[in-house]
């Protein structure tokens, strides 16, 4: 008897990007379906692009730093098991008349050869990297990666690429070029004109104005740290994160008049970048001017993350929207061993009462989203423990690495998970209170579906198939139908009742449980403890 063929192993790789700003090192477990599980990471700023602009060659200092750092990611790579090794240089080296001199530095001292990337293939993996982390399937899209060195654009329609173009409009260069030695807002308005007159003769505009803008790089990860500061929102990734174009100005315009000093303190920026952001900033400002999109999205991922994918031979693929948050939500749910009959049938009912409520309550299409992604996760917590389980599932889901969905819609989902049992929402509370009062008001309504939901499916066994909801001048009444198969739903509507509280609140009107003949099953002398 033969058994079932193996499953493909995850391969264990290391992607070494060496760019004019960094040198960055990211050690992953990658699945054959293109799942990236972060073992390690380490970065070093040797600026190698430094000076390359007016002498044309990397500096000696530099190289000597950044040798030692790429020897050191070697070292640490191997140490820790990987597979594959890829190391790669992107425009300084590529630029610079003594770029192969210091390959072959690299190679003595590690071991490892280094591929130069072309400018064209630099943002070919920037853009696999974002194929795999946002829903590029429907309509256009241009992804841009500013680096030290250059700015590449990925133009594409509906998944596929229809130009790419490299341009040397990288944040250390053009610091070098018209911000050295002080940032002045002439020498800012200098430097625009310069990028916006090289994005004219390089990228046309017919057809792609309003499209998709997604930035991926370190200009991008501290545009929306600072922008989620300002919003006293806190994450543990920027990823995802939406900037209007009139917030970008708004923190250029901010940032340019300031002296070196003042940038390094601002919160959300990291210090180590405050003397080239400006320039970044302005790249990215001229980009978004160019192609008039609603929004810019941030990417975590750039480079490194399409390294790994290369390297592991995943092939990319097209993702139509919904579907890569659908896809990350899910899986995010089955390493954390959640119990899926019951989680699919909170969801259910939550949209249920949500479809029959929203109008009332002012939700959105968007609020139904988020309400069924904390509807799937709300018990998450279980993975650590039972007791208290809606702070651990809280905790874990501001934590774990969700696609398709904002920084801000995330916290969003875990405080709804949070509070799917126990205390209500209460400023006092860890984050709560420092959430603007329009988010926590939508948090407590969404929170209030989320409870009596639950409570509706108290045995765990999904024995209400269909509530029906029925507004009235002085309640609200939800009658509970069995699921076929189903015998008895007295234990279910006695959960919801106990529940109800909440929404009991957010209504300004009692809330009645009934069973399919009409009796009222009421848990008041329960309370709401769960």
């Amino acid at each position: 008897m033969t058994g079932l063929p193996p499953v493909p192993a995850d391969i264990r790789i290391a992607a070494i990007d060496i760019g004019s700003n960094s040198i960055r090192q990211i050690v992953a477990d990658v699945s054959p379906a293109g799942q990236i599980r972060v073992v390690d990471e380490m970065k070093a700023m040797p600026r190698l692009g430094e000076g390359v602009e007016n002498s044309g060659q990397l500096s000696e200092s530099a190289v000597d730093a950044a040798v030692s750092a790429v020897l050191r990611m070697v070292t640490l790579a191997k140490q820790l098991g990987a597979e594959r090794i890829e190391v790669v240089a992107t425009s300084a080296v590529r630029d610079a008349s003594n770029g192969s001199d210091f390959t072959e530095r690299v190679l003595t001292a590690t071991g490892q050869s280094v591929r130069i990337l072309s400018g064209e293939e630099e943002a070919l993996l920037c853009y696999r990297s974002a194929l795999a982390h946002f829903e590029l399937g429907a309509g256009r899209t241009v992804v841009m990666d500013i680096g030290g060195g250059s700015l590449e654009l990925v133009l594409a329609k509906d998944g596929l690429i229809e130009r790419v173009a490299s341009l040397p409009f990288g944040a250390v260069r053009l610091t070098e070029k018209f911000l050295t030695p002080v940032v002045r807002p002439r020498r800012v308005r200098a430097l625009r004109e310069h990028v916006r007159d090289g994005l004219k003769k390089a990228v046309p505009v017919k057809d792609w104005r309003g499209a998709q803008v997604i930035g991926s790089g370190g200009t991008f990860t501290n545009l929306a740290g600072i922008v989620l500061s300002r919003q006293h929102v806190s994450v543990r990734s920027p990823h995802g994160t939406r900037v209007t174009r009139a917030e970008l100005e708004h923190v250029l315009e901010w940032l340019q008049r300031m002296d070196a000093p003042e940038r390094q303190a601002v919160p959300g920026l990291n210090p180590a970048r405050a003397d080239i952001i400006v320039a970044g900033l302005a790249v990215a400002a001229e980009v978004l001017g160019r192609f008039d999109p609603r929004d810019l999205l941030t990417s975590a991922f750039g480079i490194r993350e399409g390294l790994l994918l290369e390297a592991a031979k995943v092939e990319p693929t097209v993702a139509d929207p919904g579907v890569s948050r659908e896809r990350s939500v899910r899986e995010f749910a089955e390493r954390c061993h959640y119990e899926e009959p019951h989680a699919r049938q909170v969801m259910a009912l939550s949209l249920q009462l949500f479809d029959a409520l929203a109008t009332r309550l002012d939700l959105t299409a968007a609020d139904r989203r988020i309400l069924a992604d904390a509807a799937l996760l709300h018990d998450v917590g279980y993975h650590i423990n039972y007791e208290k389980h809606h702070k651990h599932s809280f905790h874990l889901i501001s934590h774990a690495d969700l696609l398709g969905m904002t920084p801000s819609e995330q916290i969003m989902i875990a405080h709804i998970a949070r509070y799917h049992r126990g205390a209500p929402p209460k400023l006092k509370h860890l984050g709560f209170g420092e959430i603007d009062k329009s988010t926590q008001r939508r948090i407590v309504k969404l929170s209030a579906i989320l409870r009596f939901a639950d409570g509706m499916d108290r045995g765990h066994v999904s024995a209400v198939g269909q509530m029906a909801v029925k507004w009235s001048n002085d309640a609200l009444r939800v009658t509970a139908h069995e699921m076929a198969g189903a015998t008895n739903v007295r234990l279910e509507c006695w959960g919801a009742s106990r529940k109800r509280r909440l929404l009991e609140e957010v209504l300004d009107k009692p809330v009645y449980v009934l069973l399919p003949d009409g009796t009222q099953v009421s848990a008041d002398d329960e309370g709401d403890g769960e």
